[in-house]
């Protein structure tokens, strides 16, 4: 088996290990046996798989590269804590431990993450031949055709699929309970949400099960299940990441694909491999000046950042959550940055009730999508209550009262681009109340609005506003509250400036090293 040289030992400016405490396997050893039906197991200890876990996904392609371990090893690794955990979390609802491995041994590419065990979020990112669901019964027997550009680029970085996680239905909750799959557990307390919509992929990474996984965000999904699980989420500029084959810029502009990990420095380092336009995509994103990973280690320098605790709709701020700003705020000030209490311009009633004709729209478009997609209308039980209610009001939006809503959010844009001209960032909870109940921001039949209702406390900043005007924006786990849940605070940064907010992370996780800290379940 795999022998580590005493206990593991984490960096202590980043809390994640390098790996170097692996010696290499023994020459012609074969710890990893498979068998048919998607069984695999291991010789390596229990232990050694759990020191694995607790690498990130920098750490564990260390150990591949350095020739510690095999690839073959670190995935069945991975597979082995995804068949110890999901039944507790159900974050994975399609494994494809059989496709993964034959990967394995077919040879990778040399990436910098070659070897390192990875999962898709079952929603927009498709991979031929793997069931596509988006968390609707109105999908339950699809199968993609096509891999998405972002795949073959993680493919092409090195990264082994594992499966696809869990995902509300078409995106549109946060929160991960779709009636398909049902709901995934809060690692740090099974009775929470997750929030969504990557709330699988959240559980998934803050469980250990692998050290990173896919995410996309167009309104809050990245960062929301971030928050939820004490991660790190950033969602990049527009169009850093490309959407195609299958899209040019979904939702208008509003949609972005990254990933949820435990440090900053595999965030950037995925941005990295992942980002660049594809050709025929509607617009670029601005070129970064240099690679997001050595921007992880420098020192932002110092800067101006708004704070505020204004919520949507005036909604309350739970005491947790203010606390977490405040502690957010304070930090900063500690490390030498101007903090200036200042709310975010441009925030009516106008620019409100254009996201939310923008919303319904989407949802005209999903479910008007796949009709096309399928060849068929859903069934009426294909369908969760809060979808249906959404596609009605969302066919109600004519062209005229779409493109007039964009106009009010272009304008909107314009706004919060002069505001940050004043400001390197500007900083909020991410969230106004710690994770919920689950069940909480469900529907049902009798009430089919109630997800919207009741989840506006919970979303209640306007997380949205980086994804209309495209600017690059990161929940950072730096607070618990007193029952030990999870709770992210929210840096909003300048259109095309992820470095920024990359060397601002890279600091605060050096001050307040998070990935340390494990959930109940792990």
């Amino acid at each position: 088996m795999v022998r580590f040289q005493g206990e593991q030992r984490a960096d202590p400016g980043r809390g994640h290990g390098d790996g170097e405490q692996l010696t290499a396997h023994r020459p012609g050893q074969r710890p990893v046996q498979h068998h048919p039906g998607g069984t695999a197991t291991t010789t390596l200890a229990t232990s050694d798989i759990e020191r694995i876990a607790a690498l990130d996904a920098t750490g564990q392609a260390e150990l591949v590269r350095r020739g510690r371990l095999s690839a073959e090893e670190l995935v069945t690794a991975a597979i082995t804590r995804v068949e110890r955990l999901n039944p507790r979390l159900n974050a994975v609802i399609t494994p494809t431990f059989d496709r993964a491995l034959d990967q394995v041994r077919a040879g990778l590419p040399d990436g910098p993450f070659t070897g390192v065990p990875y999962l898709l979020k079952d929603l927009a990112t498709e991979q031929a031949g793997v069931r596509f669901t988006e968390g609707s019964a109105f999908l339950r027997d699809n199968v993609s055709h096509h891999d998405q550009e972002l795949v073959r680029r993680l493919r092409a970085a090195g990264l082994v699929l594992l499966g696809k996680t869990n995902t509300p239905e078409f995106g549109m909750a946060p929160t991960c309970e779709p009636l398909l799959h049902g709901p995934t557990r809060n690692p740090w307390d099974p009775t929470r949400t997750t929030g969504g919509s990557s709330g699988g992929s959240a559980a998934a990474v803050a469980a250990r099960m692998v050290p990173a996984a896919h995410a996309n965000d167009a309104g809050g999904s990245i960062r929301f299940p971030a928050s939820c699980c004490g991660l790190f989420g950033l969602k990049p500029t527009r169009a850093r990441v490309p959407l195609g084959p299958a899209y040019g810029d979904a939702f208008g502009g509003w949609a972005a694909e990254h990933a949820v990990t435990r440090t900053v420095r595999d965030s950037a380092a995925l941005l990295d491999a992942v980002a660049g336009p594809e050709p025929g995509d509607p617009y670029p994103a601005p070129p970064a000046p240099g690679p997001f990973r050595l921007e992880t280690e420098r020192d932002p320098g110092r800067l101006r950042i708004a704070y505020s605790l204004r919520t949507s709709g005036g909604h309350p701020v739970h005491p947790d959550c203010s606390a977490a700003l405040r502690d957010a705020v304070q930090l900063c000030a500690d490390l030498g940055h101007d903090l200036v209490e200042q709310d975010l311009a441009g925030l009516t009633d106008e620019v409100g009730e254009a996201i939310g004709t923008v919303f319904g729209a989407a949802m005209a478009w999903i479910v008007g999508y796949w009709i096309h997609e399928l060849g068929r209308e859903p069934a009426p039980q294909e369908l969760e209550p809060y979808t249906r209610a959404s596609w009605g009001h969302g066919r109600r939006v004519t062209g005229g009262d779409y493109l007039l809503a964009v106009t009010t959010l272009q304008s909107f844009a314009r706004t919060v681009a002069g505001f940050l001209t004043r400001y390197d960032a500007c900083l909020t909870p991410t969230l106004a109340q710690p994770p919920l109940p689950l069940g909480e921001m469900t529907s049902t039949e009798e009430d089919p609005w109630r997800t919207a209702r009741n989840s506006a406390p919970f979303i209640a900043f306007p997380a949205v506003v980086a994804n209309l005007t495209g600017a690059p924006v990161m929940s950072v786990p730096l607070h618990r509250s007193p029952a030990g849940l999870p709770i992210g605070v929210h840096f909003l940064g300048r259109y095309g400036d992820e470095s920024t907010l990359f060397r601002l992370a890279g600091q605060l996780e050096r001050a307040r090293p998070w990935s340390r800290q494990t959930p109940g379940i792990h």
